[in-house]
């Protein structure tokens, strides 16, 4: 495949829209239409898988999420600041969005893709333990969360419910979780 041009059709601060001409492997001429951050950092996101402490339990979020029209369960997430380790954004986001704080760091994955079928983003899935107690009291006016916690077995009734809209890395944690007893 060779990608010889890139399009910006829209121009929006954090995703725009994508045309790309290639030629596939038979050489006929293709393009392909994708959402973009366009950012030269990669990851241009993280995901926060965080279990809590004291509770011992993982904590998601239900999120109201425009594209689907209704809440999903996922993982506090934001897109990673200008300078900003994703260790730093992720303390960032999982205290603005669940009122907690970040005790130690388990795990980071490299730049991972969810769709790339549809989008160029990346993300680091960042595991961490925490503490303090939940409160959306840090939330934007544009976000709607409500902070859950589940227990091993909370997680495998959730994951049976036919009525939740999951994020994918979220039913998959979950579903591990759910299994094993561990989020890591």
């Amino acid at each position: 495949m060779d990608i010889y041009e890139k399009e910006k059709i829209t121009d929006y601060p954090h995703l725009n829209l994508i045309r790309a001409r290639y030629k596939d492997t038979a050489g006929a001429d293709k393009s392909w239409l994708y959402a973009s951050r366009q950012s030269s950092a990669r990851p241009d996101a993280v995901v926060i898988v965080p279990f809590h402490q004291q509770e011992n339990k993982l904590v998601i979020i239900k999120e109201f999420r425009v594209p689907l029209g209704g809440f999903q369960y996922g993982f506090p997430a934001g897109l990673v600041d200008p300078g900003e380790s994703i260790v730093q954004a992720g303390r960032r986001e999982l205290y603005e969005e669940t009122g907690l704080t970040v005790v130690d760091v388990i795990k980071q994955s490299p730049a991972i893709f969810s769709s790339s079928g549809l989008t160029d983003e990346s993300i680091s899935l960042l595991y961490v333990s925490c503490d303090g107690s939940a409160n959306t009291e840090n939330n934007e006016a544009s976000e709607l969360i409500e902070v859950k916690m589940f227990s091993q077995g909370q997680a495998a009734d959730c994951i049976r419910q036919d009525n939740i809209l999951f994020d994918v890395k979220t039913w998959i944690v979950l579903d591990r979780f759910a299994s094993t007893g561990q989020v890591v």
